[in-house]
């Protein structure tokens, strides 16, 4: 991916125009890939979409307890959200990554996606100040602002309290598999819930916390 494609969807997805596609190229460069990666951007872009987004709530709901306005910001900060606006502005397809990352399902991992939003969220504010990365955040958590209240419940809660209202057992995550490189490795994870109704799933991610979460939602599916 050369720098001229960089800047065409900088344009495109972000509404910016690079004076320095380097830096986007960056914002988009998984830790894999080698070289300068996007965590540095990742840090200081989580730090602009709080102030961004709390900025809003401050001024869209003055009458808002601040318990209230946390939750909500929470919820548009979260891991999840960040990664439903990657998928949106088309994050997968731009990530740079090195080739057992990418085969191992990185382009794909709401966690690689939500932090990469981040990183260009930060990238956007090193180029164009405050004013630019906060309309870009403004106007792509639009739709979001008015109707996100709370955070998605998380999955390995969402199972928790699943087995409890059955009266299984809790679910017990076994670490099956570790594999991969040292800098990017594989996890696999079984998920298992005993008693009467219960059962399990495995799942892969790029940490045991990941391939945990993405089995608990597996077998939530299964037991839909």
């Amino acid at each position: 991916m050369d720098d001229a494609a960089i800047a065409e969807w900088t344009r495109d997805a972000l509404g910016h125009t690079p004076a320095d596609p380097a830096l986007f190229r960056r914002a988009l460069t998984h830790s894999s890939h080698g070289g300068a990666d996007y965590e540095r951007l990742e840090f200081l872009g989580d730090r602009v979409l709080g102030l961004s987004i709390a900025t809003a709530l401050y001024e869209r709901f003055p009458d808002e307890a601040e318990g209230q306005l946390s939750m909500r910001l929470n919820a548009l900060v979260s891991g999840e959200t960040c990664a439903e606006i990657g998928h949106a502005i088309g994050i997968p397809e731009m990530i740079r990554l090195g080739r057992q990352a990418r085969d191992d399902g990185a382009q794909t991992s709401s966690n690689v996606i939500g932090d990469v939003v981040e990183s260009v969220i930060g990238a956007l504010y090193l180029e164009g100040g405050l004013a630019t990365a906060e309309r870009f955040v403004l106007s792509t958590w639009e739709d979001r602002l008015q109707t996100v209240t709370a955070v998605p419940r998380h999955p390995k809660s969402q199972l928790q309290e699943w087995a409890a209202a059955n009266r299984c057992k809790p679910p017990a995550y076994t670490l099956t598999e570790r594999h991969g490189p040292h800098h990017a490795p594989r996890f696999t994870v079984m998920v298992e819930v005993a008693g009467r109704g219960g059962g399990s799933a495995t799942a892969e991610g790029l940490s045991k916390q990941e391939a945990e979460t993405e089995a608990a939602a597996a077998l939530l599916a299964q037991l839909a």
